[in-house]
């Protein structure tokens, strides 16, 4: 099983959170689909729920902060300090959304846009890391940002945190290709991989999951709909659903060719 305890290096992919208007119905799904178990952070956070694989913080589930906000995961990445990375952001063509602003007894956070529009988060930890599982089933394996300006895109993110970029075996580098820290693949970044037109820079994180059928299965009997089908690829078994609040994600099974963290 793959733990930690320590801090993420800055530019990992460390946190991911979603704001849901019905935080009940949202983890009876979420339980069901990916397998976690949740932990009411209480009513000085908003019922803010942790959830959990094996006890571990696998990612968090929220209230939405106004009527009609959309609903969609947010992606953080690790900073040792929110406050300057903020002022690298918009120095480098990105915009703030939210913070910086200190989450208490856990960390400091803001909600940015990077240079394409595309939402991400950062993430300063304090008494909270982020994810304390990864690479396994229940917890978050990869994560993808789609990006209407490719080349922009990746100028951005490799200012804010030195992001090296490598091909991916059959498709050109400027479609698609991974993002590296210190030589170590940490998620892909390319174009908007048919996604229809007018659709905004986004991220997509991917939930590791022991049989991505059962998984799809128990999403559309809970009102999720099927952007992706699942399908066997050189990666993994994939699918990608759109959850009964409109927020999108991806579903990940390892094959023996390819396995969590190979």
């Amino acid at each position: 099983m793959s733990f930690t305890d320590q801090p993420w290096p800055d530019g990992s992919p460390c946190w991911v959170d979603l704001a849901v208007p019905d935080i009940a119905a949202a983890t009876d799904f979420y339980g069901a689909v990916v397998g976690w178990t949740f932990l009411d952070a209480g009513e000085e956070f908003g019922h803010f729920h942790v959830c959990q694989t094996e006890g571990r913080a696998a990612a968090g589930i929220g209230p939405i902060m106004q009527e009609g906000q959309p609903s969609f995961w947010t992606l953080y990445l690790a900073t040792r300090d929110v406050d300057a990375t903020v002022k690298l952001v918009g120095d480098s063509g990105g915009g703030v959304i939210a913070g910086p602003m200190d989450i208490p007894g856990n960390g400091r956070m803001a909600v940015c846009t990077d240079a394409t529009g595309g939402v991400f988060g950062l993430w300063q930890a304090a008494g909270q890391i982020g994810v304390e599982v990864y690479n396994q089933p229940g917890s978050l394996v990869w994560e993808d940002a789609r990006l209407t300006d490719v080349a922009a895109g990746r100028e951005f993110y490799s200012g804010l945190f030195g992001y090296t970029y490598e091909a991916v075996p059959g498709l050109p580098v400027e479609e698609y290709g991974t993002f590296s820290l210190d030589g170590r693949p940490a998620g892909g970044m390319g174009g908007m991989m048919g996604a229809p037109e007018g659709v905004p820079s986004h991220w997509v994180v991917y939930f590791g999951v022991t049989s991505v059928d059962a998984a799809v299965a128990a999403a559309t009997e809970r009102g999720a709909s099927v952007m992706m089908p699942p399908e066997t690829t050189p990666f993994g078994r994939m699918a990608v659903v759109t959850d009964p609040f409109g927020a999108p994600f991806a579903l990940h099974e390892p094959v023996a060719e390819m396995p969590y963290g190979g």
